[in-house]
């Protein structure tokens, strides 16, 4: 069988990685992939962005039997819609199911009437009227933009100076590059929850739900949880926050009641369901978002220990059978270290020629992200996050050392990456 995976991050590294594991594939496309996908034989890259029609085209053409979607922006154009016109087969939500990540605003209005715990909130287009609230409830704070911002259209505002500041981004000058909605631009401000974030991303084919490994993010640039808010520096699977009891708790109180109302306001979810959670010391658990894909970098650990066949699972998850597969895992942490580019967040820097890639090992694998080929056959960076170096280990310090020893082998110009991702399950003391 040939697959399409869409998109060019390390999301899509990770996905197609595994899938030309699958002993049923005889060829993985990504479009457009990036400067890892091209160096593996198993994968081709197709030059193809972010064009609906050309996508569905390709898939008809080169007789595609599963396509398999990566990014927010590419399922906000409703390419789900568009494929299933065609009877071309494909795993992601429809354009209408797919706001529960597009629009802020219509995840919070559709969790407050499905009564999905979630942080109080305000939603505003005026930018007064924003700054007056703003002021009414003080700091901490968390401002949003209601649209795709890749990850970086959440400030946690901790004075009343940043979370100004972050409305005049998000409403005056879009300062964060935020794709808006037809409502233009507008912001949610929200309630500023205390505790541990964690990731909770389940398989759902309309009905049936089928949770996969636990996982946890570091957001901040910095370590210690220190800087600008990003796209993830890094992250680890399993997440020891999410014990058992929580995580039935979520399944009961967070996911199923977001896949039955789905359904029931006439949008049927199907795709990756991305739940972002904040989980307070008491163990009460509120929805801080959804995604309708998988996580980058959660993603790549998760893949490094998924051990089932990820052609057969989609393959069900598409036939709406979802209830018929039992995920296997390996028992061991994984863990991901985000090498990112000079600049980023904001203004990341281009351009710069890659050194030291390690060879792919066991239990040790670069997915790549923001990459391209260079002239001469080298790998040069083309966006923010540029690499996830991501290991395998018996406990999280031995995945964590496995993965540093990576990125120490690696060098570009004006690289940034967090030394610490792992501390809170080290912490914890969850298979440390």
């Amino acid at each position: 069988m040939k697959v399409l995976v869409i998109g060019g991050g390390g999301r899509e590294h990770a996905l197609a990685w595994k899938l030309a594991q699958s002993p049923r594939v005889h060829k993985v496309y990504v479009a457009p992939g990036n400067g890892g996908t091209a160096l593996d034989q198993r994968i081709v890259n197709v030059p193809i962005g972010n064009d609906v029609g050309a996508l569905a085209d390709f898939a008809e053409s080169e007789k595609i039997g599963l396509t398999v979607v990566g990014p927010e922006a590419t399922l906000a154009l409703g390419v789900v819609d568009a494929f299933r016109a065609r009877g071309l087969r494909i795993f992601g939500p429809s354009k209408a199911a797919a706001q529960l990540e597009s629009s802020k605003a219509f995840a919070k209005d559709f969790m407050k009437r499905h009564r999905i715990p979630t942080a109080a909130y305000e939603t505003f287009s005026d930018a007064a009227a924003a700054h007056a609230y703003v002021d009414k409830i003080g700091a901490p704070i968390v401002v949003k933009a209601d649209g795709l911002a890749a990850g970086k259209g959440v400030v946690v505002a901790m004075t009343l100076a940043e979370a100004h500041e972050a409305v005049d981004w998000m409403l005056l000058d879009n300062k964060l590059g935020v794709q808006h909605n037809d409502a233009g631009a507008r912001v949610v401000i929200e309630e500023f929850l205390q505790g541990e974030e964690a990731s909770f991303i389940v398989m759902v084919d309309g009905r049936n739900i089928l949770a996969l490994a636990t996982s946890q993010d570091h957001k901040r640039l910095q370590d210690a949880d220190q800087g600008p808010n990003t796209g993830g520096m890094g992250a680890y699977s399993p997440a020891p926050v999410v014990t058992p009891n929580i995580h039935a708790k979520v399944i009961q109180e967070i996911i199923r009641p977001t896949v039955e109302g789905m359904r029931r306001d006439g949008m049927p979810f199907t795709g990756f369901l991305y739940a972002g959670l904040m989980i307070d010391p008491t163990g009460g658990v509120k929805t801080l978002e959804f995604n309708t894909r998988m996580g980058d970098p959660e993603t790549q650990p998760i893949m490094m220990r998924l051990k089932s066949d990820l052609l057969e699972v989609l393959l069900h998850a598409t036939d709406g059978s979802l209830d018929q597969v039992t995920l296997d895992w390996d028992r061991r942490v994984a863990l991901g270290v985000v090498m990112a580019a000079g600049g980023y967040p904001l203004d990341p820097k281009k351009g710069d020629t890659l050194r030291g890639l390690p060879a792919e090992t066991e239990d040790c694998k670069v997915f790549h992200a923001g990459t391209a080929t260079g002239p001469n056959g080298t790998v040069v960076t083309s966006g923010g996050r540029v690499l996830c170096v991501t290991a395998l280990g018996d406990s999280v310090r031995t995945a964590q050392q496995r993965a540093y020893i990576g990125v120490q082998s690696i060098q570009f110009d004006g690289m940034q990456y967090r030394n610490d991702i792992g501390y809170r399950a080290i912490k914890r003391g969850g298979n440390a």
